[in-house]
């Protein structure tokens, strides 16, 4: 067994010397500089997470990522977490599959839920459907991957089909949280968790 050391990042709003917000700019430069470092002093792994709140900086990981990859050789380039719920799993499937051609091998993308739930009124999601909206674009990502066994809820898996939808998936970890046990064995994603 191989152990892997990585680094998980939301990218923090800190305070400058004087006390003031760095902004949220700064904040995304300076981490992909830091992974940068971190790639150069064999650090393994990098995990950005996905937030929508003035407190940290990054709200596309993805983008995060690419310009982080652009920049590095071998560190693997993940998401801690991308917020499934309220994004498009077809979207997410291709942005993360460019980021693997950019990349090969070092694309990784860990969904939930999100923790934090400001991303569904953001997106004029109503919060009474979280679980509902989760599974069905769990589904449809499974299916996306060839791991779906067609479940009745994955209502629009059918709309990618031979529409673009090729590009080489990357990995994919199961999300943190209740009733992921059930989740990863039906998709047969390894285990993550969320803890800070």
């Amino acid at each position: 067994m191989t152990v892997q050391l990585g680094l998980d990042t939301f990218g923090d709003v800190s305070s400058d010397a004087t006390g003031a917000p760095v902004p949220h700019a700064q904040v995304i430069r300076d981490l992909v500089e830091q992974a940068v470092l971190a790639d150069r002093i064999g650090i393994d792994a990098i995990g950005i997470g996905e937030h929508h709140r003035d407190d940290y900086a990054v709200s596309a990981p993805d983008i995060v990522l690419a310009a982080i990859a652009a920049r590095t050789e071998r560190i693997l380039l993940g998401t801690a977490v991308t917020v499934l719920s309220s994004d498009d799993p077809v979207r997410v499937y291709e942005r993360f599959a460019t980021l693997d051609a950019l990349a090969p091998g070092r694309a990784e993308v860990t969904m939930g839920r999100g923790s934090f739930t400001e991303s569904f009124p953001l997106f004029g999601l109503d919060l009474g459907d979280y679980e509902r909206l989760f599974e069905e674009k769990l589904d449809l990502w499974a299916a996306l991957q060839g791991r779906a066994r067609c479940p009745g809820r994955a209502r629009s898996a059918g709309r990618c089909r031979g529409r673009g939808c090729s590009r080489r998936p990357p990995p994919a970890a199961s999300p943190p949280g209740s009733g992921s046990a059930a989740r990863r064995s039906r998709w047969c994603a390894p285990p993550a968790t969320a803890s800070r």
